[in-house]
């Protein structure tokens, strides 16, 4: 993640800081707010909910989200080049979490591979259940897949690294604010192991963001297809 000597205006860094504060605050807000009327699915209502807020804030203020990562790729390459840069950014996050997990098993910490304490409760049984899985399955790219990418990855880490342009290694503190944020709002139903496996994910997807020049697609089509890849073996009894 290479640095940049560009000069930002600390009337633009102070702009962005009540960006961050306003629209992370509404994040977390209307998820509370919402919990009581949606449940389980509070946490894809106010993201939503806080991109389409975010969406008319940022045209007002002249900018697009292309700017943050969802642009047009220009050409059939650069369209190619999208499935194999969310295949190496699956593989990282496979050996990743592998490796992570067997870790903490060597020294007695076993908290990762247990299974999540009120999951089911949380989506409901999912094996056999066609209508659910679909549900689950929209959601794994609607809230997921675009979602938390537009929101943690185009919007968090390019507004961190405004706020901190001037800082050495902004690009990866920017990249650990954001993955630790990430974590926290997975820790609410997935627990400790939540925190540390989004966490992580959230700083593996966030360097491949700079990596590939906040290009979000593959970022998209990655966190999709893992979310999926989760229904998917739940749905059919695999147990993975």
């Amino acid at each position: 993640m290479s640095e940049t000597s560009k000069e930002v205006p600390n009337s633009k860094k102070i702009t962005t800081v009540y960006e961050l504060i306003a629209f992370v605050a509404l994040a977390l807000v209307s998820k509370e707010i919402m919990d009581p009327f949606f449940g389980a699915y509070a946490g894809p209502a106010s993201l939503i909910t806080t991109l389409i807020i975010l969406t008319i804030y940022v045209r007002r203020v002249g900018q697009t989200w292309s700017s943050m990562g969802l642009r047009s790729l220009p050409n059939l390459k650069a369209k190619l080049m999208v499935l194999p840069q969310a295949l190496a950014i699956f593989v990282t996050v496979l050996i990743t979490i592998v490796i992570l997990t067997k870790g903490l098993e060597a020294v007695g910490l076993t908290f990762m591979s247990e299974p999540i304490e009120g999951e089911t409760e949380r989506w409901g049984d999912i094996q056999g259940n066609l209508q659910l899985y679909l549900i689950l399955i929209t959601l794994s790219w609607v809230s997921a897949g675009f979602g938390e990418e537009m929101f943690f990855r185009g919007f968090l880490i390019t507004r961190l690294k405004t706020v901190l342009s001037d800082i050495y290694l902004s690009s990866a503190i920017s990249v650990l604010l954001a993955a630790l944020l990430f974590g926290y709002v997975h820790y609410y139903y997935q627990g400790l192991a939540g925190f540390v496996n989004a966490g992580v994910i959230g700083v593996i997807f966030g360097t491949y963001f700079l990596l590939y020049k906040r290009n979000l697609w593959p970022l998209v089509i990655a966190h999709g297809f893992i979310n999926s890849l989760g229904f998917t073996s739940e749905f059919m009894g695999w147990g993975l």
